[in-house]
């Protein structure tokens, strides 16, 4: 049997003799290539945290000593030695997650992906510990370097060096990447600090030879060892951590088992705040994420474990899509620059990027700031477009809000990943930004529902100067465009057929799913117009006019019911006093388990045979719409005119 076959709980890492490490490590490489190769996920990252997480699992004891993650992409290894084998099932539905969860595990605590968030549990945990009597617990968070560039990480290292006796451990895993190298004046110094191995080489050469001398060999060295400060000032200065009162151990190679047990050891028997600086390499011991240097295979999709290859060609994707536009438009136009939070590859602006080094901006994982940054350009005459995952920019919400909209500049938000992400779980589906961004005085969204639509709407997008825009769209592969057969007001028709009796508002990508359910109501004998609004804010005042004319309206978005586009342009409605019922189709205000995009908009009711049969029966319980003349179909004119007015 092998050795990973016998790890059931952390007791069982302990219980390993030293010279099985080694073995060990090499037998879970070999697992996480050959099962995340079939189903994708994040291997990069647990490649280059095998020893580090043997090492805690062999000094801390689990779960009474908490262990957390930031990010939980790096957490695979840790499921393996908490008894979690079956990566079949990896981010599948009703599967493993690919984060760290709490239904899977006691040893599991933080479930959000988001990172930078860690050091503050972290702060919580040892708090409430401290004040139950728990002080001989330790608090130890896993941080990636990337996540030090997140404001909020700082916030929590001043309230964590505050108090002296609290046991907590910090562990920074240094591999110099977030998504990307990770830049900043932080990733700088920590460069600094991983140049330092002569220190610990010469104060290591210092024990043995002075050790051999007789009578004053031991003073000698504890006189040479009590220059540490001062000497290790001079070539890293890691006081900006002890200057916060933290504790440094390190810099500590973080493939060597023994070493890290050694830090870890040292830094839990302090019993106080204390920082383990542990070098690691993303990809290691897998030649093609070695040999990446992109990412270092950080998330891969289903590839062959020989090659490293995707078994399955990609075709042209919404990312891609952007890519394209925004490098196209950056040529046209001088004033557009490009900011991203440590994603500059997965988002798109990798091209941008290379066409215009001076105009494109990494904040690394710090979406507060970039997004007052872009207030600050907008400000000084540029027109910059902030270019992240749907789900971060809701950490940046009183600064869309406060610092970009109050202010009315002229900022362009490009939100990737909008809407149903699925396999990577709650944290991750982008299907907040509507609801939260919709309160947002003066801004304008845009969804596109193809890739000429999205090429269209960020042009129109970047146009507009006197206040923010934002445009969203879906993560995957660009649907088939879908060709305008009529327009209303800004609003594109797709599809109009037989009597006045529903009218389809699709929001964006949704428009395919709008477009299959008109065609089942065809085949009942219901009458149906699809329109796709393009801009989903403002509502338009057409479309609202036009929807007086028919028996129900429907809306298809794939974000929130509360407070998405359907209830939005229900209270539109209700504005014009006009009596159209609305059927709001979308998703429920609940957390979403982890599956892939389409298993997760069936268990929803998203697909085009679900609303169909609920626009149905909808229309079987409606009166039919009398109307005297085309007139009666307009609202009072009083009722639009105050709308526009408020």
């Amino acid at each position: 049997m092998s050795l990973l076959a016998q790890i059931v709980t952390p007791a069982d890492v302990q219980a390993l003799d030293p010279d099985e490490l080694k073995p060990l490590a090499s037998e879970i490489r070999d697992f996480l290539v050959e099962n995340v190769s079939r189903t994708g996920g994040h291997l990069g990252p647990n490649l280059g945290v095998v020893e580090l997480t043997i090492a805690l699992h062999r000094v801390f004891d689990s779960p009474r000593d908490v262990l957390l993650w930031d990010t939980g992409h790096q957490a695979y290894v840790h499921k393996l030695l908490t008894g979690r084998h079956d990566f079949a099932s990896l981010r599948k539905r009703e599967g493993l997650s690919g984060y760290p969860s709490r239904t899977e595990s006691e040893h599991d605590v933080i479930e959000n992906s988001h990172a930078s968030t860690a050091l503050s549990y972290a702060d919580g945990i040892a708090k409430g510990f401290q004040l139950r009597g728990e002080q001989s617990r330790t608090v130890v968070a896993v941080v990636g370097d990337g996540a030090l560039t997140g404001g909020m990480a700082w916030e929590a290292l001043n309230n964590l060096a505050a108090v002296h006796d609290r046991p907590v451990v910090i562990v920074v895993n240094d591999n110099e990447r977030s998504y990307a190298p990770t830049i900043g004046g932080l990733a700088h110094h920590l460069a600094t600090l991983r140049t330092t191995r002569g220190y610990e080489k010469f104060l290591g050469w210092g024990r043995t030879m002075l050790g051999r001398t007789p009578v004053v060999g031991q003073p000698l060295f504890d006189a040479l060892h009590g220059m540490k400060k001062g000497l290790k000032d001079m070539v890293a200065p890691q006081g900006l951590f002890e200057d916060l009162g933290l504790k440094y151990v390190g810099p500590v190679d973080g493939h060597d088992v023994v070493q890290l047990e050694h830090a870890l050891r040292r830094a839990k028997a302090f019993r106080g705040p204390v920082i383990v600086h542990a070098l690691t390499r993303k990809g290691l011991g897998y030649a093609p994420a070695e040999n990446d240097d992109a990412d270092h295979f950080h998330g891969v999709g289903v590839i062959d474990p020989e090659t490293g290859r995707a078994l399955s060609a990609s075709g042209p994707t919404w990312t891609g899509a952007f890519s394209d536009a925004i490098v196209e438009v950056g040529h046209q136009r001088a004033d557009i620059v490009a900011i991203t939070a440590a994603m500059l590859r997965p988002v798109g602006l990798r091209a941008f990027a290379e066409a215009f080094p001076d105009r494109v901006f990494d904040v690394g994982i710090a979406e507060q700031h970039a997004v007052t940054s872009a207030a600050g350009l907008a400000y000084a005459g540029m027109h910059p477009v902030v270019a992240v995952y749907a789900t971060f920019l809701n950490r940046a919400y009183d600064q869309v809000l406060m610092d970009v909209a109050l202010h009315r500049a002229g900022v362009t938000f490009v939100l990737d990943r909008a809407g149903v992400t699925g396999d990577d779980g709650a944290s991750h589906n982008g299907m907040w930004d509507l609801s939260l961004f919709q309160t947002v005085p003066g801004l304008q969204i845009a969804a596109p529902r193809d890739g000429q639509r999205l090429r269209e709407l960020f042009a129109e997008s970047v146009a507009i100067d006197d206040g923010p825009t934002l445009v969203r769209y879906p993560k995957g592969a660009l649907p088939a465009e879908i060709e305008t057969i009529d327009q209303v007001g800004r609003a594109d028709v797709l599809h109009r057929s037989g009597p006045p009796d529903v009218l389809i508002v699709a929001v964006g990508p949704m428009a395919g799913c709008a477009l299959d359910v008109a065609q089942r109501l065809d085949d009942q004998g219901i009458g149906v117009t699809v329109v796709d609004p393009r801009w989903v804010l403002p509502v338009s005042d057409e479309l609202v006019t036009m929807s007086a004319g028919y028996r129900l309206v429907v809306t298809v978005e794939d974000n929130l019911r509360v407070g998405g586009v359907g209830a939005t342009f229900t209270d539109a409605l209700q504005d014009a006093q006009i009596a159209t019922p609305v059927h709001v189709v979308g998703l429920p205000r609940r957390f979403l388990e982890h599956a892939t995009r389409a298993e997760v908009m069936s268990a929803e009711g998203l697909t085009a045979q679900q609303v169909a049969r609920a626009v149905v029966e909808r229309v079987s319980g409606l009166s039919p719409l009398a109307l005297s003349d085309e007139d009666e179909a307009e609202p009072p004119a009083s009722s639009l005119d105050e709308r526009r007015s408020s």
